[in-house]
């Protein structure tokens, strides 16, 4: 018997759970609060991840990103001092982290548009899911050709 690493459920089946998970919330403010309550289980990341290397640019609240490439796959880790940003960012870190770069290419975050994510959101923190998906999105091409 081998210690690979279990198969992680595929993007696609990812995606799928959450839309349904968010669509399951008849108001914007009702899946806000669901993306909060994730954000306070979410484990915080150790503070000495919280360096200036790690900061995003360009966020009104300091947002960490912390990427790291193991096993062919990447994982990502987030923290704010604004509870929205965390949430917001989180939604984001976990639902890539443990994929393989492939994968997260195959699918950008647009499909938040369906369950509305980003019209509720101000201008400031609709940057931040961008800001958020170039550093995942970086993290996946540099691991695609290494």
């Amino acid at each position: 018997m081998t210690d690979a690493p279990a198969a992680s459920p595929s993007l696609f089946t990812k995606r799928d759970a959450l839309l349904a998970q968010l669509g399951s919330f008849r108001h914007s403010q009702e899946r806000l609060q669901w993306l909060v309550e994730q954000a306070r289980l979410r484990p915080v990341p150790a503070s000495e991840l919280k360096t200036e290397a790690h900061r995003v640019p360009g966020c009104l609240a300091n947002l960490w990103l912390v990427a790291e490439r193991r096993g062919g796959r990447c994982y990502f880790q987030c923290d704010s001092d604004s509870q929205i940003v965390r949430a917001v960012a989180g939604l984001l870190c976990d639902f890539y982290s443990g994929q393989s770069p492939a994968e997260i290419l195959a699918v950008d975050p647009s499909f938040l548009e369906q369950v509305g994510i980003n019209q509720h959101l101000t201008a400031n923190r609709r940057n931040v899911l961008s800001r958020v998906w170039e550093r995942i999105r970086a993290c996946a091409q540099a691991s695609a050709t290494t």
